[in-house]
């Protein structure tokens, strides 16, 4: 910060609020409009058709502080959690998320035991948040 910075608390806390939202981000979901009454430091992924106070924020994230939303444009590799879902998101020019793959059907006696180690694979992956749970 220059010398005689007027106002060095509310740069230093957007700071604070930066590194907090960007360091490990975890988002309550996604949505198209704020909430009602956001918690402070509550973090969220702006929808494809935003609205109100996050108008022109597409795809963006948001982090609620001090009465006001800031928003950040992701980079290509940044991965954020999603709360709601237990998954993580990708940036990669856009948002995107494992899809769990469907399960195997038919077969024979043999492949049952294939069925139940690939079953049992995609919870795996669930678990770990690759894949919805």
């Amino acid at each position: 910060m220059p010398p005689g910075q007027t106002q060095k608390e509310f740069y230093v806390n957007e700071a604070h609020v930066r590194i907090d939202t960007l360091l490990h981000p975890a988002i309550e979901g996604e949505a198209d409009g704020p909430p009602s009454s956001p918690a402070e430091g509550e973090c969220w992924l702006v929808g494809a058709t935003p609205t109100g106070a996050w108008a022109d924020h597409a795809g963006e994230l948001t982090g609620y502080s001090l009465g006001t939303w800031l928003f950040f444009e992701p980079l290509d590799g940044m991965r954020v959690l999603d709360i709601s879902t237990g998954q993580l998101l990708l940036f990669r020019g856009g948002w995107s998320a494992a899809i769990a793959p469907a399960e195997p059907t038919g077969g024979t006696t043999v492949d049952a035991e294939a069925r139940t180690a690939i079953v049992g694979l995609i919870a795996a992956l669930a678990d770990a948040g690759i894949l919805p749970a």
